[in-house]
């Protein structure tokens, strides 16, 4: 897939988003090599917390870790502690355009083992 049609899948994406009922939207970033999750206050457009595979608190934990899946499961249980921390229960999932497989998957599997809705 090149760039224009991912950006058009990407935007399609958003804007069905832009719809949903919740107030937090987790936007989730995925490279080659790490992953980052921030939730935003949809109302307002402003960040309210992230976390990252670049994070200082989470560097210890990663060096220990073998696989992008599992160093981006660690991150999602990271985010989910700061979620409920917060009181947050609920968010709208933005994969930003990324494919529902792999990484992603798997950080969407490990928040909503933590106990968070999408």
């Amino acid at each position: 897939m090149d760039r224009q049609n991912w950006l058009r899948k990407k935007s399609r994406i958003k804007n069905k988003l832009r719809k949903s009922n919740n107030d937090y939207r987790l936007v989730l970033f995925r490279s080659n090599k790490h992953i980052c999750g921030q939730v935003l206050d949809a109302n307002k457009g402003i960040t309210l917390f992230s976390s990252s595979s670049l994070d200082n608190e989470l560097k210890k934990d990663i060096k220990k870790i073998t696989g992008k899946t599992e160093i981006s499961k660690a991150v999602a249980k990271n985010l989910s502690n700061k979620m409920k921390e917060n009181k947050i229960k609920a968010i709208t999932f933005d994969r930003n355009g990324y494919v529902y497989h792999g990484r992603v998957k798997a950080f969407a599997d490990e928040l909503r083992s933590n106990g968070i809705k999408f």
